[in-house]
């Protein structure tokens, strides 16, 4: 099995990090909580095509979670991650701690102007300011040349792309499909809190967004139309609790009336514990 290298230090992941440019090395970053799943691993899989340096970041990021959020009881197993990622063939993986990540006097975030007042920015106001703050930090200190976001969390991808763009940072962003299991919900660290009833409410996220499709491709162009379906459809599973459904424009996330043109149908979901959230692109 391949060596890995793990760092903690801020210090020691920007020296190693300089050391791969100075080789001629292309640095290829995952940033992860955590808990890996298969969705992970497919980001990895998909960043070995991009680049020769893989490196991924384990780190439960305080700054994304809310006061009543879920970050003491966010599940981690950091044996088993380095295990998964040694399979994977991974090089390195930093695994920082939140006083080394934002240390005693932090007080500089990065926020974004309209990108978050939309999807989960409105039910979770710290949450995008903490992954662009974050995020931030984990490419000032991995350097990397390329990453890679899943698309299940559709606008934390658009969020990062914005970033990159407005804040000139050398990186390509490579989005990457969400992976499903085998009944057709998205993969998540958070499905571990389910049980295996609420398991099967919880089909009914991707279950509402293909009959979505479909109805989009049968004619339906009326967005709310198709949204009070895809509500129906949810809330006729127990402990189903929707904290929004909605269909908007891919790049802007602004809500669209009518789907005359590809479009984001988004979705987040409470079933007990957890919170699921799934997307897809409508294509009329």
């Amino acid at each position: 099995m391949k060596t890995i290298e793990i760092l903690a230090a801020v210090k020691d992941m920007q020296k190693r990090s300089d050391k791969m440019r100075c080789q001629g090395k292309t640095i290829v970053f995952v940033p992860t909580m955590g808990f890996l799943h298969e969705g992970h691993l497919s980001l990895i899989k998909e960043g070995k095509k991009h680049g020769d340096d893989m490196v991924v970041s384990i780190f439960v990021n305080p700054t994304q979670f809310g006061p009543s959020e879920d970050l003491e009881t966010y599940p981690r197993n950091m044996e088993r991650d380095l295990d998964l990622l040694r399979k994977e063939g991974v090089n390195a993986v930093f695994t920082p701690d939140a006083d080394e990540i934002y240390g005693e006097k932090y007080q500089t975030y990065v926020e974004l102007e309209k990108l978050p007042n939309h999807l989960c920015g409105l039910s979770r106001p710290v949450f995008l300011k903490g992954v662009a703050t974050v995020v931030t930090k984990l490419f000032n200190i991995v350097k990397p040349h390329v990453t890679i976001f899943g698309q299940k969390d559709f606008q934390q991808l658009t969020v990062i792309r914005q970033m990159v763009r407005d804040l000139n940072f050398d990186i390509e962003v490579v989005g990457a499909p969400t992976v499903r299991e085998s009944g057709g919900l998205a993969m998540s660290s958070r499905n571990t809190y389910l049980t295996p009833d609420q398991r099967i409410s919880a089909l009914s996220l991707n279950k509402s967004l293909q009959n979505a499709q479909t109805l989009v491709e049968n004619g339906l162009r009326d967005a709310d139309k198709i949204i009070d379906t895809a509500a129906e459809l949810i809330r006729s599973h127990p402990e189903t609790e929707i904290d929004y459904i909605t269909i908007c424009d891919p790049e802007t996330l602004d809500d669209m009336k009518t789907i005359d043109r590809p479009a984001l149908m988004a979705l987040a979901v409470n079933i007990g514990k957890a919170r699921l959230i799934d997307n897809m692109i409508l294509k009329p």
